[in-house]
């Protein structure tokens, strides 16, 4: 294996991934640097539904092994949500739609503050589950979780999303004022591709594909 795709357009997103899959030692191609390009709607129900589905239709269509990512914020006074929505949160019926002023992300987090003001109740997590696919031969999957809180005011200027409201238990930074080495080690994503990357090492070392996730023919299990 010499290159992955991560499946991603999201710049802040992939400059992650990036990082966190640099002991691998190979290529990382994004959606960006593919000639053809499909569209895979993201309608599942579950972040791993949505992450399978992601992985193998872009894995089956480029013919080279996949990372797809679905991740998200779940909020304990609003019941979970934004969840899955939580890239298009501003523009869903729940809560009332947000405006997009500036752009998508200051939409969501204005819709997100809106809607726990006044609200003592401010806990939330990071959710994300990682699929690796390799067509026609196996495909595993993690999850990694950040607990923390959310603020009343967006505070710093690094990471994307969600992280300028977001304070992970044990902080009193933002997701958004730590550097990026400092993040990958606490974040959901670096916590489930760091578990992605033992999968992978086990099972390249073993060949032994009783792992979490799908099987070697990349059935989900």
């Amino acid at each position: 294996m010499d290159k992955i795709l991560v499946a991603t357009t999201n710049k802040g997103k992939l400059k992650e991934f990036r990082q966190l899959l640099s002991p691998l030692g190979i290529q990382v191609l994004s959606l960006e640097d593919m000639k053809q390009k499909i569209d895979v709607e993201e309608d599942r129900e579950t972040f791993l539904e949505n992450a399978l589905k992601k992985a193998k239709t872009y894995g089956d269509f480029y013919k080279i092994p996949v990372i797809a990512e679905d991740a998200g914020l779940e909020v304990e006074a609003l019941d979970g949500y934004p969840g899955v929505y939580s890239a298009r949160f501003y523009g869903i019926d729940f809560g009332g739609k947000e405006p997009v002023k500036e752009d998508k992300d200051k939409a969501n987090i204005d819709k997100l503050l809106r809607l726990l003001k006044g609200k003592k109740n401010r806990k939330a997590r990071f959710v994300s589950v990682v699929v690796f696919y390799k067509p026609e031969d196996f495909g595993i999957w993690t999850e990694g979780y950040c607990y923390g809180y959310i603020t009343e005011q967006p505070r710093g200027d690094r990471g994307f999303g969600y992280d300028p409201v977001f304070i992970p238990e044990g902080y009193s930074k933002t997701m958004a004022e730590l550097q990026p080495e400092e993040k990958n080690k606490i974040s959901h994503r670096g916590k489930a591709v760091k578990k992605l990357l033992k999968k992978l090492e086990k099972l390249y070392s073993t060949e032994n594909p009783d792992l979490q996730g799908l099987d070697r023919t990349g059935q989900q299990i």
